[in-house]
């Protein structure tokens, strides 16, 4: 058969499958409609796609180790490869966990890369919703997708807890020691539910295997429905873009789903999967065999959980010893107000932040093409000013290994940590503030003046003015994406300059000064930056633009 008769006859076959499919299913038009979508290109977008195919390595990599992990706490003596190891008493979870790092092929490999995936999926959440935060991506028709994003951090947090508690080596066990602590300052509920969770005194019989259900079955199938949501809310509403010429809130310019996304995003993938791979051939990460088993009455110096938990510590460690004996019971608060106030402050707040913000500047119309991070300087500020607070907390986490390398008192280093965390958010905030304004104001000299191209011309009075470049316009159409803010509905003042109804009483000053806070901005036609009346050339400049000397920027220095 040639090779032309071959080439026929699977087309026939595929043509055939496709029908019969086509027949019952009804799915062509759909599938042809789906491969013609379009998606916008923007680096930043990627970020979520970290997210995405770093839990489907997760999943794969986890399915794999389940197969060999054994969730169980029964007493066992280790007589396995790891020498070091052998005739030492330990829980069947620790020992078989050995088992997958030394006596499974490629077990090690997988460990590693499922616990790098889990490292690099919440660190891409964590980048992911910021891109959405700053440039305000989140805001309606996308509220409902951006609480989707919240709770899935949430349990990505849990799963990542109760994953590195499974081994039951002193780490691990550790941590839980310290969740315990946190359950138990709960006033009236705390011991039942230490009760429940453990099954009696800590650490029973019962938490690895109700921490190995929660985490291979409960959580990764509601993290999955949530991906699956977010997904087909994100298909349907359509992509956000990044501003730019002749994007609008009523069309999506970019490259088709088929063939061009598909064969990007694949490539991606593969790239992704191969650096983690990389990763945990030549980084080692939870050497589990040096910790050793987990006992009550031992603890591990210079213990640290993974990043995305390591705040938590900071916050146990920097608050002062505060508590209550109350009819004979204590209320822990220097356990309980850490552990729970910042994150409740900072999910509580990320949630209502949408609607605080539609609240405060009114705006309830549709965004599809999102704001540059300077062009929201309050917003901006807000999110560099709670990645500050989480750095300082994240530090004083490790304030018992600051103190040592550094030769400082660790009294010392809790105290500098407990002034930090009010003072580096607000110098945060403040100086993010100015920068993105004074980018505002750089952009507006852009628009208003063009680029600087190092000639000088001399005119004929004499003066000598640097001729100007106009921006393209592709960089013009960025610029003026700073919109004016829309003024609030029925106004703060009318015509009398008597303030008007809705700004009177405590809800209505609180509005007011919300909305002069979040819509503070650089007008774009707000002057040339040389005063108000264009003084110092910039006039004659502005002539020498506009008559069209732009050839002038390209011109040798000496014939101008």
């Amino acid at each position: 058969m040639s090779t032309q008769d071959e080439q026929s006859a699977t087309e026939k076959a595929l043509t055939a499958t496709g029908g019969w499919f086509d027949d019952r299913l009804h799915g062509a038009q759909i599938f042809r409609k789906w491969f013609r979508k379009v998606f916008p290109d923007h680096w930043t977008f990627l970020l979520g796609e970290i997210a995405l195919y770093s839990f489907i390595i997760l999943l794969l990599t986890g399915t794999f180790l389940t197969l060999f992990f054994k969730p169980s706490m029964t007493d066992v003596v280790y007589h396995g490869t790891y020498t070091k190891l052998d005739g030492v008493r330990m829980s069947e979870a620790y020992a078989s966990t050995l088992n997958i790092s030394f006596d499974v092929r490629g077990g090690l490999l997988m460990r590693q890369i499922h616990h790098w995936a889990a490292d690099l999926f919440m660190a891409a959440i964590f980048a992911h919703m910021l891109r959405i935060f700053v440039t305000g991506a989140y805001r309606k028709p996308r509220e409902v997708n951006w609480l989707i994003g919240i709770t899935m951090l949430v349990l990505g947090m849990l799963e990542g807890l109760f994953g590195y508690s499974l081994p039951d080596d002193l780490l691990s066990g550790t941590g839980l020691r310290i969740l315990e602590g946190v359950i138990l300052s709960i006033p009236v509920i705390g011991t039942y539910t230490s009760f429940f969770l453990f099954g009696g005194q800590f650490p029973g019989n019962d938490i690895i295997p109700r921490l190995y259900i929660i985490h291979v079955l409960l959580i990764p199938a509601l993290i999955l429905g949530l991906v699956t949501a977010h997904l087909l809310i994100m298909w349907h509403q359509k992509h956000t873009q990044m501003p730019g010429k002749a994007r609008t809130d009523q069309n999506v310019i970019g490259q088709p789903f088929y063939p061009y996304f598909m064969a990007k995003t694949g490539a991606w993938f593969f790239f992704i999967f191969g650096v983690l791979a990389l990763l945990s051939t030549i980084a080692q990460i939870n050497p589990i065999w040096l910790y050793g088993p987990y006992t009550p009455a031992s603890i591990s110096a210079g213990s640290q959980p993974d990043f995305y938990m390591g705040f938590l510590e900071g916050t146990l460690r920097v608050f002062p010893s505060w508590t209550w004996d109350v009819g004979g019971h204590t209320v822990a608060w220097n356990v309980l107000i850490p552990a729970l106030v910042p994150l409740g402050i900072f999910f509580t707040g990320a949630a209502l932040w949408p609607f605080i913000e539609q609240w405060a500047t009114g705006d309830r119309s549709e965004h599809h093409v999102n704001d540059r991070p300077r062009n929201g300087p309050t917003r901006t500020a807000i999110a560099v000013a709670a990645i500050a607070f989480y750095l300082i907390f994240l530090l004083e986490g490790a304030n018992d290994l600051i103190a040592d390398f550094l030769h400082i008192p660790l009294y010392t280093v809790t105290w500098i940590a407990r002034f930090a965390v009010f003072l580096g958010p607000a110098i945060a905030y403040v100086v993010t503030k100015r920068i993105c304004l004074g980018l505002q104001r750089k952009d507006r000299e852009l628009l208003h003046h063009g680029l600087e191209t190092g000639i000088i011309r001399q005119l004929p009075t004499g003066e000598f003015i640097e001729v100007h470049r106009p921006v393209s316009e592709d960089e013009r159409a960025v610029l003026l994406s700073n919109k004016e803010p829309l003024p609030l509905p029925g106004g703060t003042v009318d015509e009398n300059g008597v303030p008007a109804p809705a700004t009177r009483g405590l809800s209505g000053r609180l509005r007011a000064t919300a909305n002069r806070v979040l819509s503070e901005k650089v007008p774009v036609n707000g002057g040339n930056g040389h005063g108000p009346d264009g003084e110092h050339g910039d006039e004659t400049e502005r002539t020498a633009i506009a008559a069209g000397h732009e050839e002038d920027a390209i011109a040798p220095p000496d014939e101008s």
